[in-house]
Order: structure tokens, then C-alpha cells, then sequence
């Protein structure tokens, strides 16, 4: 991440490829003098040409074409007020369309810097509460997914990186990008972490992690920050700098294939928890107004295991006893089928072994 070239934010679009992009344009300049011809013809009694008054859809069609191209050769001309009104009023406007069609992409072009930052200024006016995520690699991309996957809209999710094709890879999943080195504060508040309400700091290197999270912390002291370590030892450091939460990524994924070898169906269970699209996933989500005065045993029966309950800033595991039922403004974190997979007994292991949830 040595990249020292200011950065620049990358917005999603939708994106047409170019056969459709000129069929449309030749439909535009087609219509125009579809237009044209059709109105000349049915004005023909008051236009003129050497030979006197215009009789056949080729004259027109003739007028049309020397007319919206304007090459107008003058032996075709319109002799009445209302012709010459008609002129005024329709055909040179289609002679404009027709024209900006022909140069449209010389336009684009011209236009495209300045339509690129009006987006930007708009965009940076009106976005707020947003997730930062710094790094576009496996596990920037798995975090995004596991935030489209909980509900959370991508437009209010921007990636911060240097590589470009990472960029252009989160503008296609929706998200906003911004190409740039997010040890550097001005890339930062490019990607308006000062508003942002949720930092994931998902860069290859630890130390680059450390860098990103004192900035980010600095810049947005009542975030949640979320970090991951590639080494037990930094997480300690990822701690000191801000991070509320670090994820020791090399250290879980050998538990968990540790967990897999000597307990394969724990191991497939907390794969289903790690893979929402599986059938199970966690949640965390405030009490409902018909979930007060309910036991968490009583949301259990509804579908939902309660694993803690978070009143007043204070997590009370569900092995703990602190709760007995819910009161408004409590948070409860809850693993629950997938709305997408609502049959658990569809779900099938990678061994070909169905999951049997219900046991």
C-alpha cells in the first residue's frame, strides 16, 4: 500500500455495454428523422423545390436528412408562415438531438470529469452512518458479503484500497470505492470516515492494520472498529489502537479446522453459522414490542436461540441467568434460520450428510 497518488472515489453506476449503447443511439437519430420526414410529408403542400411543390415521402425523407445534418442545400425550402414556424419550433430541436446523438460520445467524454465530481460532492453531503471497509482482498470481500447478507443495503458500504481492480470489483457489488493508501488521513476522510458509524479494517498487514485503525480511531471516536490480525501478538496492539474487535484470522481458522477433525459436526455447525446461505446465521437485534415480557426459553420455541441479552451496555450470556425476561431497550443476539433457507431439513453438509437441525 505504497500508492502516493491522491485518492479517488469510485461511485456505483450501471454499466451497458457498447452494442446497446450505439443501437440506442442510432434508434435516437433514426426517430428524428422518422419524425421529420413524417411531419414535412404531411406539410407538403407548403414547401417547395425547383421543380414546384414536394408529392413523395423520398423528397421528405431527402429534406429530413440535408436538413438534421445540417448540410441544408436550399432546393427544398418551406414558403408559408406555419411551415417556417414548424421549423422553429420541431425540426431544429430535433436537428439539435440529432447532432448531440452523432457526437455523443466526443460529449461524454467532455462531460464525464464533471459529472463524476457533481456525484461526488452529492454523495459526500448526504452519506452518514456508513461502513468503512479498508482492504478488498478475501476477507474485505467476505465482510461485505456478510453484510449484504444480514440486510445491509451495499450503496452505504465504501472499500477503501490500491488496487484497482479491487475497486472496480466493489463498485460491480454496489459499493462505493475509494482508490487510495488508507494509512494516509486525507484518503480517509475521502471515504468520510469522520461520519462513518461502522470501521472494518481488513488490510493484508498487521501493521498497516495498526496504522489504519490509530488513524480511523482518531477520526471517528465513537465508531465500532473491527480488525483483523493475521498474529496473535498484534491483537493486543490492534486493541490499544482503537479496534473494538479483533479477529485473529490465521489463529481461527486453524480452531476451527483443529474442531473439524475431532468434531465434525461441530465443525459443520459453526460453518452453517460462518456461511448464513447454509441455512443458520446470527443476528443481533432489539426486543420487538411482542417479545417483552418473554423468556428467552419463550423466543427459543419461536425459532430463535438467545445466546446473550445486552441491557443497559452489559452482555448477559444465555448460560449466565441474569435475564429473566426482556424489557424494552434490550438487544438480544440470536442465531435463527436463514430467511433465504427457511427448511432446515434442505440443508445438506459438504460430506452429502443432511443436517438434521431439528435433532
Amino acid at each position: 500500500m505504497a500508492n502516493e497518488s491522491p485518492a479517488r472515489l469510485a461511485l456505483p453506476e450501471k454499466r451497458h455495454g457498447p452494442i446497446r449503447a450505439i443501437a440506442f443511439r442510432i434508434f435516437i437519430a433514426v426517430m428524428c428523422i422518422v419524425v421529420t420526414t413524417t411531419v414535412v410529408y404531411l406539410e407538403r403542400d407548403e414547401y417547395r423545390d425547383l421543380n414546384g411543390t414536394i408529392q413523395t415521402w423520398v423528397s421528405a425523407l431527402y429534406y429530413a436528412t440535408v436538413t438534421l445534418s445540417t448540410t441544408g442545400y436550399g432546393d427544398i425550402t418551406p414558403i408559408t408562415e406555419s411551415a417556417r414556424i414548424t421549423n422553429i419550433l420541431l425540426i431544429t430541436p430535433l436537428r439539435f438531438i440529432f447532432l448531440i446523438v452523432l457526437v455523443g460520445t466526443t460529449i461524454e467524454v467532455l462531460t464525464e470529469r464533471s459529472r463524476q465530481q457533481f456525484r461526488a460532492t452529492r454523495w459526500r453531503k448526504r452519506v452518514k452512518k456508513h461502513t468503512v471497509v479498508i482492504g478488498y482482498g478475501m476477507k474485505g470481500r467476505s465482510a461485505v458479503r456478510a453484510l449484504i447478507d444480514q440486510g445491509y443495503p451495499s450503496e452505504n458500504i465504501v472499500v477503501v484500497d490500491t488496487n484497482g481492480a479491487n475497486i472496480k470489483a466493489a463498485t460491480s457489488d454496489g459499493c462505493v470505492g475509494v482508490l487510495g493508501d488508507a494509512r494516509r488521513e486525507e484518503v480517509l476522510r475521502q471515504a468520510a470516515v469522520p461520519s462513518a458509524h461502522r470501521v472494518i479494517v481488513a488490510a493484508d498487514r498487521d501493521d498497516t492494520s495498526v496504522l489504519v485503525t490509530l488513524t480511523a480511531r482518531r477520526l471517528a471516536p465513537n465508531a465500532t472498529i473491527a480488525a483483523a490480525a493475521r498474529e496473535e501478538q498484534n491483537i493486543g496492539v490492534l486493541r490499544q489502537g482503537g479496534a473494538d474487535v479483533v479477529i485473529p484470522t490465521a489463529e481461527s481458522a486453524g480452531r476451527l479446522l483443529g474442531l473439524s477433525i475431532i468434531a465434525p459436526n461441530a465443525g459443520e455447525l459453526i460453518e452453517d453459522l460462518l456461511e448464513p446461505v447454509a441455512g443458520l446465521q446470527i443476528s443481533e437485534r432489539e426486543v420487538r414490542p411482542e417479545d417483552v415480557g418473554l423468556s428467552p426459553a419463550r423466543l427459543t420455541a419461536r425459532g430463535e436461540i438467545v445466546l446473550t441479552v445486552i441491557r443497559n451496555g452489559v452482555s448477559h450470556r444465555f448460560d449466565s441467568g441474569g435475564v429473566k425476561v426482556f424489557q424494552p431497550g434490550d438487544k438480544i443476539v440470536v442465531i435463527r434460520a436463514n430467511a433465504d433457507n427457511p427448511d432446515p431439513s434442505s440443508a445438506v453438509s459438504r460430506t452429502g450428510r443432511p443436517r438434521d437441525r431439528n435433532a
